[in-house]
């Protein structure tokens, strides 16, 4: 009964609560923005540039330079480049609330990133990783129905049932909390022997350099105003462990390299008290901030 629960049951609601909580993130998006609302931070056509080119240069070079820094196995080593290489997670929505920052904002990140990383992984990915074969498809496709479609389906309801849409949000963002304890629980229960297995291999001091340092590559290069750097920070620091999984399991056939794809991933997390310790000491210093959804 345990092994069943523990191989079975336990895994499927992980990977349930992992799309519950991206379904919901982006659907609450889509009911609470316009297009237009998401549409306008990427006119700044100086600042998508330097979005892109921190995500997607910036930070694979990050973790090249670590590695040179810090040796791993090749397996590990394969394994934080496809963290490196994916970009627009869900969790930055919950990020920026956390941090009371520009939620609209962070939805039009991901939604850039996104894109991003359906065309970028499968071009870093064969440079980077020796014997790498990534289907944009295999990438695209998840992205596609647990990101894109909820947001989509959002816009369309907005303005059909604009009050039934109103009362939905906070509904939504209640589940997004519960969808994300969850995933954080089950994330460390059934991966514990990976991460022990993993300590001694500098895998996690690697980790650890890695979420910080692209954090403060994506404030200082922000190429938007200065109020949205800190989602900027975030966006290249909370990596897409969606798509990195996606790759390491369709692209390798060694387990190591989701492994590491999982032990980032949950190194991440420490990004989840940094948000709100950053949204506290706004809300003490009484700074002026876009709240989470705010009245139109």
């Amino acid at each position: 009964m345990i092994e069943f629960m523990t191989e079975r049951v336990l895994p499927f609601a992980l990977t349930l609560s992992i799309q519950i909580f991206a379904v919901s993130s982006m659907l609450m998006v889509g009911l609470r923005y316009t297009i237009g609302d998401l549409a306008r931070p990427l006119r700044d056509i100086s600042g998508v540039v330097i979005a892109l080119v921190t995500n997607f240069v910036l930070v694979p070079l990050l973790a090249m330079l670590l590695l040179r820094a810090v040796p791993l196995d090749a397996p590990y080593a394969t394994g934080l480049m496809i963290v490196a290489s994916a970009g627009g997670a869900p969790l930055l929505v919950k990020l920026a609330m956390n941090a009371k920052e520009d939620v609209g904002f962070a939805a039009s990140l991901i939604v850039l990133l996104l894109i991003g990383t359906i065309i970028a992984m499968p071009l870093i990915l064969p440079l980077v990783a020796e014997g790498a074969r990534v289907s944009a498809v295999a990438i695209a496709q998840p992205l596609l129905i647990t990101m894109f479609l909820p947001l989509v389906i959002g816009f369309i309801l907005r303005p059909v049932i604009p009050e039934l849409a109103r009362r939905a949000v906070p509904v939504l963002a209640t589940i997004l909390g519960i969808a994300l304890w969850v995933m954080i629980a089950l994330s460390l229960f059934l991966n514990r022997n990976a991460v022990l297995d993993i300590v001694g291999h500098g895998a996690i001091f690697v980790s650890i350099l890695f979420i910080a340092i692209a954090f403060v590559l994506g404030y200082v290069t922000g190429g938007f105003d200065k109020p949205e750097r800190v989602v900027l920070g975030f966006g290249a620091s909370q990596r897409n462990f969606a798509a990195a999984i996606v790759v390491a399991t369709q692209a390798f056939d060694e387990p190591r390299v989701l492994v590491m794809a999982v032990v980032v991933s949950i190194v991440a997390m420490l990004l989840i008290p940094f948000s709100t310790y950053l949204g506290r000491r706004k809300a003490r210093a009484g700074g002026e901030h876009a709240p989470p959804f705010p009245s139109r």
